[in-house]
């Protein structure tokens, strides 16, 4: 699939924004700590993937019924679904001058399956002609999401035969659809009737 950048300049892919807020002390400051000022960009990105992916617990799989969705409030409650660990994931890689991109695919298990848009992240790491799609959402058994520039190792297939979608564009914020449930949303439960099921 040919991943289409919604702005032809990268700059657009490192600005902050509402959601993605790395100028936020927290979110500089645990950049920090992962190693943001080393000049190596892939053990970096690695680490802020792994960090993300395996340090704050997708909600889902917690219980948690709080809503994060602000990069730094992700990272200072620990908490998020695979939207929120997206916001976190772009923002830590924005801060050490790493082009992110926030995508989506839409997922359906099985034929009239609910389907459900799920948040990917997309960075492109310098001298480096292509962006490299990556999932933060954290593992657990049936889903081994892993850090790869080459060969993407995904939470989840698209299964197009049941309608599911891989949507190629990169987005510099978050979808208006997604971000609107999110800060609508009082607790989790409400979050998970209300998340689009198509964008």
């Amino acid at each position: 699939m040919e991943l289409i950048q919604e702005y032809p300049d990268l700059d657009a892919y490192l600005a902050v924004d509402e959601a993605i807020d790395h100028r936020h002390p927290y979110v500089r400051e645990t950049a920090q700590r992962l190693g943001a000022e080393t000049s190596d960009a892939y053990a970096y990105a690695e680490a802020a993937f792994i960090f993300v992916r395996d340090t704050i617990p997708h909600s889902a799989d917690s219980g948690d019924s709080r809503v994060a969705w602000r990069a730094s409030d992700v990272l200072a409650t620990r908490n998020g679904i695979c939207y929120a660990k997206s916001h976190a994931l772009a923002a830590l890689l924005r801060v050490a001058g790493i082009p992110a991109a926030l995508c989506y695919q839409r997922l359906v298990d099985e034929e009239g399956g609910v389907p459900a848009v799920h948040g990917l992240v997309a960075l492109r790491l310098p001298g480096r002609d292509h962006w490299s799609r990556i999932d933060p959402r954290g593992n657990k058994p049936g889903v081994d999401a892993r850090f790869s520039l080459d060969r993407e190792r995904l939470a989840w297939p698209v299964r197009p035969a049941f309608g599911g979608v891989d949507y190629p564009v990169l987005y510099a914020s978050p979808h208006p659809a997604v971000l609107e449930v999110l800060r609508r949303a009082r607790d989790r439960h409400e979050l998970w009737e209300t998340l689009p099921d198509t964008l």
